[in-house]
C-alpha cells in the first residue's frame, strides 16, 4: 500500500487533455438525483493504492452522481473512429462516459472514466446515460476476469440513480467508474490514419510508448517494437478468451485496447453448455463476432491497425509482425488448455485430445466449466460428478486416452487434480446469475451483487453455502442473446 487512503489523495497527470484540441471535448458530468452507491470493488480500488473500507461512500457517491469531481480532474470526452461490423464509422467517441482524470499510482498511470456521464458531442442521438443492468453487467465482468486473470479494465464502483431511462423498455439510470492504464483503442490511430495527419499518428504512438511500454523505447525501431507488443498481448487475450469460454460479442476496432485489456463489455456472455458458434448479441444476425470467429476477428482488426501505421512502418514490416499473431495465439491457447487438464508437459497429441474434448462437450450439450471442474474433481468427496455432467456413450473413450496420457506426467494425481482446481473455475459469471443480481438491486437489495462480486474474485476455491452460485442453466434453457443497448 502506498499510504493513502482516500479518493481525495490521489493526485492525476492528465496528460490526454494537453493533445490537440480536437482530440477530445472537455464535458461536465450531468448531475444524477437520487444517485445511491451499491458496491465498491476491492480489487479495483488496490489498483488505485487505496482500500476499499476506507473510501469515503459519501464522497464517491458524489462523483458518480456527477454532483462533485475529485480535485485534479479534468473530464473530457475522447475522439476516435472505428470499423464497426466491417464497415468504417468516422463518427465516433465517448458518448455516454467520460475521462475523468489520468490518476498516479506507483504501477503507473490509471484513468478514472465515469460511464454514464451524459451526453456528449459523440453521442450520435443517444441519451448519454447507462442502465442498472448493463452497469453491474460490466461491473461484474472486470472482477470475473480479474479473477480469471485475463486482462481487462475493472470498475471502481456501480451506483443507481433515480433516473429512468428508456431502452427496449423503461429501466432504472446508472454509472459506473471504469479504471485502466488506458482508454487508448485502435480506433484512435484510425482516426489520424484516416485524417492523414502523420504528425498526430506519431505523437500517439510515441506517448503510448513513452506512458505505457517505456522499456519499448529502447528498442531499435519502438513503433515496430510497439506494434509487435500489440499483436502479441492480443493473441494472448483471445487465447485466454477462448479458453475460458467466454464470448465479448461486439469486437469493433474501437473496442479493441491497445494494450491488450479486454475492453467495453456489451452483450458479452461466458459460456454456458459448450457452443463453439455462441453469439449471444442479437443484432449480429451474421455471426460475425461468433466465439469461434473471434481469432480471426482480432486478426483483421489488427490488419486495420497495421494499416494505420504504414505512414510510420514499412508494409512487409508490419505483415511480418501479423505472421507472428497465430502461432503466439495457438501456443497459449495450448499451455491455457493444457493445464486446465492437468497436462504439465507437452506432447504431440495433446492437440487432438483437446480437440476431442471439446467435441464431446458440444455433442453432449455439456455445461463448458462444470465439466472442466468435474474434470478436476475426481478426488472431491461432494465435487462434481463427471458422469452427471457428460452423458454420452463417447465419455469412457476419451477417458481412456486421457488416463494414459497423465500416466506419463511426473506429477502424482493428486497433486495433479489440485493443481486443475487452481485453473478450472467453480464460480462463473453466467447470465442467469447476473440477472438474479440485476433483478435483486433493481429492487433495493445489493446483498447479491456483493456476494457473487466476491465469488467471482476468487472464483477456485469452494466456499460453503454458496452451492447456488456454481450452478448451471437449466439444460433446456434457450440460448443467450442480448442487446447491444446501454
Amino acid at each position: 500500500m502506498t499510504g493513502k487512503t482516500s479518493l481525495e489523495s490521489l493526485t492525476f497527470d492528465n496528460v490526454w487533455s494537453r493533445f490537440p484540441d480536437d482530440f477530445f471535448t472537455r464535458v461536465t458530468p450531468t448531475v444524477w438525483r437520487d444517485t445511491r452507491l451499491l458496491d465498491v470493488s476491492p480489487t479495483a480500488a488496490m489498483r488505485l493504492g487505496l482500500e476499499a473500507e476506507t473510501i469515503d461512500r459519501g464522497r464517491l457517491t458524489e462523483l458518480m452522481s456527477g454532483e462533485r469531481l475529485l480535485p485534479g480532474m479534468d473530464p473530457l470526452a475522447q475522439k476516435y473512429t472505428g470499423h464497426q461490423f466491417g464497415t468504417y464509422n468516422p463518427s465516433l467517441g465517448d458518448g455516454r462516459g467520460l475521462l475523468l482524470g489520468e490518476a498516479v499510482t506507483p504501477w503507473g498511470p490509471v484513468d478514472l472514466h465515469l460511464k454514464g456521464a451524459g451526453q456528449t458531442p459523440y453521442s450520435r442521438f443517444g441519451d448519454g446515460r447507462a442502465v442498472l443492468r448493463s452497469s453491474i453487467r460490466e461491473y461484474l465482468a472486470g472482477e470475473a476476469m480479474a479473477g480469471l486473470k485475463i486482462p481487462t479494465t475493472l470498475a471502481l464502483a456501480v451506483a443507481v440513480n433515480g433516473e429512468k431511462v428508456m431502452r427496449e423498455r423503461v429501466e432504472p439510470g446508472a454509472t459506473l467508474l471504469r479504471l485502466a492504464e488506458s482508454h487508448v483503442r485502435f480506433g484512435h490511430f484510425e482516426w489520424l490514419y484516416q485524417q492523414r495527419r502523420v504528425e498526430d499518428l506519431e505523437r500517439l504512438v510515441r506517448h503510448v510508448i513513452d506512458r505505457h511500454r517505456p522499456d519499448l523505447a529502447q528498442s531499435e525501431a519502438p513503433i515496430e517494437a510497439m506494434f509487435q507488443d500489440v499483436v502479441t498481448r492480443t493473441a494472448e487475450l483471445i487465447a485466454r478468451w477462448q479458453a475460458y469460454g467466454f464470448v465479448h460479442a461486439v469486437m469493433n476496432t474501437d473496442n479493441m485496447s491497445i494494450l491488450g485489456l479486454t475492453l467495453d463489455y456489451g452483450p458479452y456472455a461466458f459460456m454456458d453448455r459448450f457452443e463453439s458458434n455462441l453469439t449471444p448479441n442479437h443484432t449480429d444476425a451474421t455471426g460475425r463476432y461468433a466465439f469461434d470467429q473471434q481469432p480471426g476477428v482480432a486478426l483483421w482488426n489488427l490488419t486495420v491497425l497495421g494499416q494505420s501505421l504504414t505512414p510510420l512502418v514499412a508494409v512487409e514490416r508490419l505483415r511480418e509482425i501479423l505472421d507472428s499473431y497465430e502461432p503466439t495465439l495457438q501456443a497459449a491457447y495450448a499451455i491455457l488448455m493444457r493445464a486446465r487438464l492437468g497436462l504439465e508437459t507437452e506432447r504431440e497429441e495433446d492437440a487432438q485430445l483437446i480437440e476431442d474434448w471439446l467435441t464431446l462437450l458440444e455433442r453432449s450439450r455439456a455445461d463448458f466449466h462444470r465439466s472442466f471442474r468435474a474434470l478436476s474433481d475426481q478426488d472431491v468427496i461432494g465435487g462434481l460428478s463427471l458422469g452427471d455432467e457428460i452423458q454420452d456413450a463417447g465419455l469412457e473413450g476419451w477417458l481412456e486416452r486421457y488416463r494414459e496420457r497423465v500416466s506419463v506426467e511426473s506429477r502424482s494425481d493428486t497433486e495433479r487434480l489440485a493443481a486443475m482446481r487452481r485453473v478450472n473455475p467453480l464460480y462463473v459469471l453466467r447470465t442467469h446469475l447476473a440477472q438474479h443480481v440485476i433483478e435483486a438491486a433493481q429492487e433495493g437489495d445489493a446483498e447479491p451483487l456483493v456476494t457473487f462480486r466476491e465469488l467471482l474474485s476468487s472464483p477456485f476455491e469452494a466456499r460453503p453455502g454458496m452451492q447456488a452460485w456454481s450452478e448451471a442453466p437449466p439444460r433446456n434453457a434457450p440460448p443467450v442473446c442480448l442487446s447491444c443497448s446501454s
